[in-house]
């Protein structure tokens, strides 16, 4: 059974960096890619970037482009979203979700795998 445990949430000041990781586990196979997703309180779901398996292709969506980084260590089976300058607006709840996909990702893709979610909240 895969498994999808993030962490690294916390409480920021508006400005701040954190590093959330997403720790992967219980696949057959390597070919997947990681999506990063957030939710904040009264709002959907919404989609912040993805990460291929190989890390050549790494999309995030322009909210953040600038402001965070993905990246992954396969040896590890882990993804960091490294988040800096953060925002209020940043606060939400983020959660990982795998998409098997053999190369690329896309955040408008097919999760067949989530996280439990770890809470972001970016307050003075």
């Amino acid at each position: 059974e895969v498994q999808l445990v993030e962490s690294g949430g916390g409480l920021v000041q508006p400005g701040g960096s954190l590093r959330l990781s997403c720790a992967a586990s219980g696949f057959a196979d390597d070919d997947y890619a990681i999506v990063w997703f957030r939710q904040a309180p009264g709002k959907e779901r919404e989609g912040v970037g993805c990460i291929s398996h190989s890390g050549g292709t790494r999309y995030l969506v322009d909210s953040v482009k600038g402001r965070f980084t993905i990246s992954r260590d396969n040896a590890k089976n882990t993804v960091h979203l490294q988040m800096t300058s953060l925002k209020p607006e940043d606060t939400a709840i983020y959660y990982c979700g795998l998409e098997n996909m053999v190369a690329g990702c896309s955040i408008n893709g097919r999760i067949d795998s989530w996280g439990q979610g770890t809470l972001v909240t970016v307050s003075s």
